[in-house]
Protein backbone atom coordinates (compact mmCIF):
# COMPACT_ATOMS: atom_id res chain seq x y z
CA UNK A 1 0.00 0.00 0.00
CA UNK A 2 1.42 3.45 -0.93
CA UNK A 3 1.51 5.72 1.83
CA UNK A 4 0.82 9.57 2.24
CA UNK A 5 3.81 11.72 1.06
CA UNK A 6 1.87 15.28 2.46
CA UNK A 7 0.65 13.99 5.98
CA UNK A 8 -1.02 17.50 7.24
CA UNK A 9 -1.96 15.95 10.50
CA UNK A 10 1.65 15.92 11.86
CA UNK A 11 0.72 19.35 12.64
CA UNK A 12 -1.99 18.70 14.62
CA UNK A 13 -0.12 16.01 16.64
CA UNK A 14 0.43 18.20 19.92
CA UNK A 15 -1.14 21.26 21.65
CA UNK A 16 1.97 22.90 20.97
CA UNK A 17 2.40 22.59 17.04
CA UNK A 18 -1.48 23.47 17.15
CA UNK A 19 -0.83 26.69 18.71
CA UNK A 20 1.98 27.38 16.59
CA UNK A 21 0.34 27.12 13.54
CA UNK A 22 -2.95 28.36 14.41
CA UNK A 23 -4.29 30.85 11.99
CA UNK A 24 -7.13 32.46 13.90
CA UNK A 25 -6.98 33.60 17.69
CA UNK A 26 -9.39 35.46 20.11
CA UNK A 27 -7.34 38.15 22.01
CA UNK A 28 -8.55 39.51 25.23
CA UNK A 29 -7.90 42.96 23.70
CA UNK A 30 -10.46 42.59 20.63
CA UNK A 31 -13.05 41.59 23.36
CA UNK A 32 -15.98 43.97 24.31
CA UNK A 33 -18.19 43.39 26.89
CA UNK A 34 -21.27 44.66 26.76
CA UNK A 35 -23.25 45.61 30.26
CA UNK A 36 -26.68 46.39 31.15
CA UNK A 37 -27.13 49.56 33.91
CA UNK A 38 -30.17 49.81 35.76
CA UNK A 39 -31.52 52.82 37.10
CA UNK A 40 -31.30 53.23 41.26
CA UNK A 41 -30.79 49.79 41.62
CA UNK A 42 -28.91 48.48 44.67
CA UNK A 43 -27.94 45.53 43.68
CA UNK A 44 -27.62 43.24 40.26
CA UNK A 45 -30.82 41.88 39.03
CA UNK A 46 -30.21 38.36 37.12
CA UNK A 47 -31.43 38.44 33.43
CA UNK A 48 -33.36 35.35 33.34
CA UNK A 49 -33.30 34.78 29.55
CA UNK A 50 -29.46 35.60 30.05
CA UNK A 51 -27.92 33.23 32.44
CA UNK A 52 -25.13 34.48 34.06
CA UNK A 53 -25.79 38.38 32.93
CA UNK A 54 -27.38 40.81 34.92
CA UNK A 55 -28.23 44.20 34.72
CA UNK A 56 -26.10 46.31 37.56
CA UNK A 57 -26.84 48.76 40.13
CA UNK A 58 -23.93 51.96 40.14
CA UNK A 59 -21.79 49.56 42.61
CA UNK A 60 -21.88 46.22 40.86
CA UNK A 61 -20.97 48.12 37.59
CA UNK A 62 -17.80 49.57 39.14
CA UNK A 63 -16.62 46.26 39.71
CA UNK A 64 -17.41 44.52 36.64
CA UNK A 65 -15.21 47.40 34.52
CA UNK A 66 -12.45 46.88 36.72
CA UNK A 67 -12.04 43.17 36.33
CA UNK A 68 -12.82 44.00 32.48
CA UNK A 69 -9.90 46.41 32.56
CA UNK A 70 -7.39 43.91 35.09
CA UNK A 71 -8.67 41.07 32.30
CA UNK A 72 -7.35 43.26 29.47
CA UNK A 73 -10.26 43.48 27.90
CA UNK A 74 -10.62 46.06 24.57
CA UNK A 75 -13.74 48.07 26.14
CA UNK A 76 -16.99 48.20 27.72
CA UNK A 77 -20.51 48.96 25.71
CA UNK A 78 -23.22 50.75 28.21
CA UNK A 79 -26.59 50.28 28.23
CA UNK A 80 -28.82 52.37 30.25
CA UNK A 81 -32.29 51.13 31.77
CA UNK A 82 -34.48 53.61 32.75
CA UNK A 83 -37.41 54.08 35.80
CA UNK A 84 -39.60 56.04 33.65
CA UNK A 85 -39.75 56.41 29.70
CA UNK A 86 -41.54 58.72 27.81
CA UNK A 87 -42.56 59.10 23.80
CA UNK A 88 -39.08 60.89 23.02
CA UNK A 89 -36.69 59.13 25.37
CA UNK A 90 -35.63 62.21 26.84
CA UNK A 91 -33.55 60.15 29.47
CA UNK A 92 -31.15 59.39 26.78
CA UNK A 93 -30.25 62.92 26.64
CA UNK A 94 -30.76 64.11 29.99
CA UNK A 95 -27.02 64.38 31.60
CA UNK A 96 -28.37 63.18 34.70
CA UNK A 97 -29.80 60.22 33.18
CA UNK A 98 -28.46 56.95 33.53
CA UNK A 99 -26.67 56.07 31.17
CA UNK A 100 -24.60 59.29 30.78
CA UNK A 101 -24.15 58.94 34.92
CA UNK A 102 -22.43 55.31 33.98
CA UNK A 103 -20.15 56.61 31.21
CA UNK A 104 -18.68 59.23 34.08
CA UNK A 105 -18.54 56.66 37.01
CA UNK A 106 -17.05 53.80 33.99
CA UNK A 107 -14.54 57.05 33.09
CA UNK A 108 -13.65 57.56 36.59
CA UNK A 109 -13.11 53.81 37.78
CA UNK A 110 -10.55 52.53 34.65
CA UNK A 111 -9.69 55.99 32.87
CA UNK A 112 -7.67 55.06 29.90
CA UNK A 113 -7.72 51.26 31.03
CA UNK A 114 -10.60 50.62 28.72
CA UNK A 115 -12.42 52.28 25.94
CA UNK A 116 -15.66 53.39 27.28
CA UNK A 117 -18.46 52.97 24.47
CA UNK A 118 -21.84 53.53 25.13
CA UNK A 119 -24.94 52.78 22.50
CA UNK A 120 -26.68 55.65 21.12
CA UNK A 121 -30.05 54.60 20.34
CA UNK A 122 -33.10 55.70 21.78
CA UNK A 123 -35.10 51.97 22.24
CA UNK A 124 -33.97 51.77 26.35
CA UNK A 125 -35.32 55.39 26.79
CA UNK A 126 -38.88 55.05 24.88
CA UNK A 127 -42.04 54.03 25.94
CA UNK A 128 -43.22 52.87 22.78
CA UNK A 129 -40.04 50.75 22.44
CA UNK A 130 -38.64 51.95 19.24
CA UNK A 131 -34.97 53.35 17.96
CA UNK A 132 -36.38 56.82 16.73
CA UNK A 133 -39.09 59.40 17.54
CA UNK A 134 -42.71 58.60 15.85
CA UNK A 135 -45.18 60.63 13.36
CA UNK A 136 -48.86 61.05 14.54
CA UNK A 137 -49.86 57.77 12.65
CA UNK A 138 -46.90 55.68 14.41
CA UNK A 139 -44.08 55.21 11.90
CA UNK A 140 -40.40 56.14 12.83
CA UNK A 141 -39.49 59.89 11.60
CA UNK A 142 -35.94 59.12 10.47
CA UNK A 143 -34.78 63.04 10.24
CA UNK A 144 -36.43 64.02 13.39
CA UNK A 145 -34.59 61.21 14.72
CA UNK A 146 -31.54 62.23 13.63
CA UNK A 147 -31.50 65.55 15.59
CA UNK A 148 -32.29 63.57 19.12
CA UNK A 149 -28.95 61.13 18.19
CA UNK A 150 -27.25 64.26 17.77
CA UNK A 151 -27.86 65.93 21.22
CA UNK A 152 -27.58 62.00 22.63
CA UNK A 153 -24.07 61.81 20.95
CA UNK A 154 -22.92 65.63 22.88
CA UNK A 155 -24.56 64.29 26.37
CA UNK A 156 -22.52 61.39 26.08
CA UNK A 157 -19.58 63.00 25.01
CA UNK A 158 -19.75 65.38 27.69
CA UNK A 159 -20.20 62.51 30.27
CA UNK A 160 -16.49 61.69 29.04
CA UNK A 161 -17.26 59.04 26.32
CA UNK A 162 -14.70 57.38 24.18
CA UNK A 163 -16.81 55.87 21.58
CA UNK A 164 -20.40 56.32 20.67
CA UNK A 165 -22.14 53.51 19.36
CA UNK A 166 -25.32 54.44 17.01
CA UNK A 167 -27.46 52.32 16.91
CA UNK A 168 -30.98 52.77 15.54
CA UNK A 169 -29.87 52.32 11.60
CA UNK A 170 -31.89 55.65 10.73
CA UNK A 171 -30.17 56.70 7.32
CA UNK A 172 -27.61 59.43 7.73
CA UNK A 173 -26.62 58.88 11.24
CA UNK A 174 -23.83 58.71 11.21
CA UNK A 175 -23.45 61.52 9.62
CA UNK A 176 -24.67 63.63 11.47
CA UNK A 177 -23.28 62.68 15.17
CA UNK A 178 -20.50 63.45 13.32
CA UNK A 179 -21.09 66.42 12.53
CA UNK A 180 -22.73 67.26 15.91
CA UNK A 181 -19.54 66.08 17.79
CA UNK A 182 -16.83 68.39 15.95
CA UNK A 183 -19.16 71.21 15.69
CA UNK A 184 -19.11 70.81 19.89
CA UNK A 185 -15.07 70.54 19.76
CA UNK A 186 -15.10 66.55 20.68
CA UNK A 187 -13.02 65.55 17.33
CA UNK A 188 -11.70 62.69 19.63
CA UNK A 189 -14.82 60.87 20.23
CA UNK A 190 -14.82 58.26 17.66
CA UNK A 191 -18.12 56.23 16.24
CA UNK A 192 -18.37 52.44 16.06
CA UNK A 193 -21.17 52.29 13.73
CA UNK A 194 -24.20 49.66 13.91
CA UNK A 195 -23.73 49.36 9.75
CA UNK A 196 -25.12 46.38 9.16
CA UNK A 197 -28.13 45.68 11.57
CA UNK A 198 -30.56 43.14 10.79
CA UNK A 199 -34.15 42.14 11.87
CA UNK A 200 -33.07 39.36 13.78
CA UNK A 201 -35.00 36.77 15.73
CA UNK A 202 -32.27 36.20 18.42
CA UNK A 203 -32.58 40.00 19.81
CA UNK A 204 -35.08 38.08 21.95
CA UNK A 205 -33.02 37.90 25.36
CA UNK A 206 -32.09 41.50 24.53
CA UNK A 207 -34.89 42.78 25.22
CA UNK A 208 -35.74 41.41 28.58
CA UNK A 209 -32.34 42.56 29.62
CA UNK A 210 -33.58 46.65 29.13
CA UNK A 211 -36.98 46.04 30.03
CA UNK A 212 -38.08 47.36 26.22
CA UNK A 213 -41.00 48.57 25.40
CA UNK A 214 -41.30 47.49 22.12
CA UNK A 215 -44.90 46.09 20.15
CA UNK A 216 -44.26 45.21 16.84
CA UNK A 217 -40.82 44.74 14.97
CA UNK A 218 -38.31 47.03 13.22
CA UNK A 219 -38.60 45.78 10.08
CA UNK A 220 -38.47 49.18 8.69
CA UNK A 221 -35.76 50.45 9.87
CA UNK A 222 -33.11 47.32 10.57
CA UNK A 223 -31.87 45.43 7.77
CA UNK A 224 -33.65 42.36 5.93
CA UNK A 225 -32.01 38.77 6.70
CA UNK A 226 -32.33 38.00 3.31
CA UNK A 227 -29.92 40.82 2.06
CA UNK A 228 -26.00 40.65 2.22
CA UNK A 229 -25.15 42.94 -0.61
CA UNK A 230 -27.44 45.62 0.68
CA UNK A 231 -25.27 45.23 4.29
CA UNK A 232 -22.08 46.10 2.16
CA UNK A 233 -23.61 48.96 0.98
CA UNK A 234 -24.68 50.44 4.51
CA UNK A 235 -21.17 50.34 5.78
CA UNK A 236 -19.84 52.07 3.10
CA UNK A 237 -22.25 54.59 3.70
CA UNK A 238 -21.57 54.73 7.26
CA UNK A 239 -17.87 54.62 6.27
CA UNK A 240 -18.27 58.00 3.79
CA UNK A 241 -20.09 59.70 6.87
CA UNK A 242 -16.91 59.35 9.01
CA UNK A 243 -17.50 56.12 10.85
CA UNK A 244 -13.99 55.13 12.56
CA UNK A 245 -15.12 51.13 13.13
CA UNK A 246 -18.20 49.13 11.25
CA UNK A 247 -20.34 46.23 12.93
CA UNK A 248 -22.15 43.72 11.38
CA UNK A 249 -24.76 42.79 14.06
CA UNK A 250 -25.92 39.90 14.89
CA UNK A 251 -22.86 37.70 14.12
CA UNK A 252 -23.30 34.17 13.33
CA UNK A 253 -26.08 33.82 11.33
CA UNK A 254 -24.44 37.01 9.28
CA UNK A 255 -20.47 35.37 9.07
CA UNK A 256 -20.98 35.76 4.86
CA UNK A 257 -22.11 39.24 5.78
CA UNK A 258 -18.94 39.94 8.04
CA UNK A 259 -16.56 38.43 5.90
CA UNK A 260 -17.67 40.51 3.24
CA UNK A 261 -17.38 44.05 4.96
CA UNK A 262 -14.04 42.93 5.59
CA UNK A 263 -13.01 42.31 2.17
CA UNK A 264 -14.90 45.90 1.48
CA UNK A 265 -13.26 48.33 3.88
CA UNK A 266 -9.90 49.59 5.17
CA UNK A 267 -11.14 50.07 8.46
CA UNK A 268 -11.56 47.94 11.53
CA UNK A 269 -14.52 45.76 11.43
CA UNK A 270 -16.57 44.65 14.54
CA UNK A 271 -19.73 42.32 15.13
CA UNK A 272 -21.55 41.76 17.95
CA UNK A 273 -22.48 37.99 19.33
CA UNK A 274 -26.27 39.02 20.63
CA UNK A 275 -28.10 37.91 23.58
CA UNK A 276 -29.90 34.92 21.76
CA UNK A 277 -26.73 33.59 20.26
CA UNK A 278 -25.39 33.60 23.92
CA UNK A 279 -28.31 32.32 25.53
CA UNK A 280 -29.02 29.16 22.96
CA UNK A 281 -25.15 28.34 23.67
CA UNK A 282 -26.41 28.96 27.80
CA UNK A 283 -29.13 26.91 26.91
CA UNK A 284 -27.71 23.56 25.64
CA UNK A 285 -24.84 23.54 27.59
CA UNK A 286 -27.28 23.93 30.87
CA UNK A 287 -29.20 20.54 29.30
CA UNK A 288 -25.11 18.74 29.02
CA UNK A 289 -25.92 18.85 24.96
CA UNK A 290 -22.31 20.61 24.73
CA UNK A 291 -19.12 21.59 26.33
CA UNK A 292 -19.81 24.90 27.50
CA UNK A 293 -16.17 26.39 27.33
CA UNK A 294 -15.07 24.73 24.17
CA UNK A 295 -18.47 25.93 22.58
CA UNK A 296 -17.77 29.76 23.64
CA UNK A 297 -13.88 29.56 22.27
CA UNK A 298 -15.37 28.46 18.87
CA UNK A 299 -17.95 30.42 18.72
CA UNK A 300 -15.43 33.42 19.19
CA UNK A 301 -13.06 32.02 16.81
CA UNK A 302 -15.75 31.62 14.03
CA UNK A 303 -16.51 34.98 14.44
CA UNK A 304 -12.68 36.30 14.15
CA UNK A 305 -12.17 33.91 11.18
CA UNK A 306 -15.12 35.58 8.99
CA UNK A 307 -13.16 38.92 9.24
CA UNK A 308 -14.06 40.17 12.72
CA UNK A 309 -11.80 42.68 14.49
CA UNK A 310 -13.40 43.27 17.56
CA UNK A 311 -16.30 40.88 19.23
CA UNK A 312 -18.99 42.37 21.34
CA UNK A 313 -19.72 39.42 23.48
CA UNK A 314 -21.15 38.67 27.26
CA UNK A 315 -18.46 36.23 27.22
CA UNK A 316 -16.22 38.76 26.94
CA UNK A 317 -14.77 38.44 30.45
CA UNK A 318 -14.85 34.90 30.93
CA UNK A 319 -13.26 34.24 27.26
CA UNK A 320 -10.16 36.44 28.37
CA UNK A 321 -9.83 34.21 31.63
CA UNK A 322 -9.84 31.08 29.23
CA UNK A 323 -7.69 31.88 26.43
CA UNK A 324 -5.77 33.00 29.27
CA UNK A 325 -5.17 29.21 30.39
Amino acid sequence: MQTPLVRPRRLRRTPALRRMVAETSVQPSSLVLPVFIRENATEPRPIASMPGVVQHSRDSLKAAVNEAAELGLGGVMLFGIPETKDATGSGGIDPAGVLNLAITDVVAEVGDQLTVMSDLCLDEFTDHGHCGLLTPDGDVDNDLTLTAYADMALAQAAAGVDMVGPSGMMDGQVGVVRDALDAAGHHHVSILAYSAKYASAFFGPFREAVDSSLVGDRKTYQQDPANAVEGVREVLLDVEQGADIVMVKPALAYLDVIRRVRDAVDIPVAAYNISGEYSMVEAAAANGWIDREAAILETLTSIRRAGADVILTYWASEAARLVRR
